[in-house]
């Protein structure tokens, strides 16, 4: 069962709307559909906002450090509520998905991503659920900092817009404790 979804991003307005901040615009998009509103939490070092999907009640968090000290809120909020590393789903930004392309996993590496690879040491496990936003890779020459820091085009935006959508239709699944069945759906599209 998913009791905390993390979305993954960087905290000032200039990267709002980057390809690196999939993860924070996931969030909004949930805060949006299920309810909730957003309180700062000092002591986690984030945003936070509660919402109810399906029977489920579920925390949201957008950590307020930059990306590659993500692990710093998650480490606290998940002591803090005594969550187990499997009761947590990280939403981020996948460099290896076409843009749009939305898929489920358990586990893994980093993937040289710094925010899992600080989550990963916070939490002292790997074994946390992850959404993977595709954003695509840059184009040859371009420097991946550069390219993630930058904002997709309006058309790669209704392709991540499609993906998130998608990955609404199996939340409930996923937050329920039914991944299995999350992923075959969310997969087979």
């Amino acid at each position: 069962m998913i009791k905390l979804i993390v979305g993954l991003g960087n905290p000032d307005q200039q990267y709002e709307k980057n390809r690196h901040n999939v993860g924070f615009l996931f969030l909004e998009r949930l805060v949006l559909d299920y309810g909730g509103s957003w309180a700062k939490e000092s002591r986690f070092q984030g945003w936070l906002a509660s919402c109810h999907i399906g029977s489920n009640k579920v925390l949201l968090l957008k950590p307020n450090t930059f990306m590659n000290l993500s692990g710093q809120a998650v480490g606290k909020i998940a002591r803090y509520y005594k969550l187990e590393p499997e009761e947590i789903l990280v939403v981020h930004d996948e460099l290896d998905f076409f843009t749009g392309v939305v898929k489920l996993k358990k586990g893994g590496g980093h993937a040289g991503h710094n925010g899992l690879r600080d989550i990963i040491a916070h939490l002292s496990s790997k074994d946390f659920f992850r959404l993977r936003v595709g954003i695509d890779r840059p184009k040859a020459g371009k420097p991946v900092a550069d390219y993630v820091l930058s904002n997709p085009s309006k058309t790669d935006m209704v392709l991540i817009e499609d993906g998130f959508a998608r990955a609404e239709t199996v939340l409930s699944r996923m937050v329920a404790g039914d991944s299995a069945t999350a992923m075959n759906e969310l997969h087979s599209d």
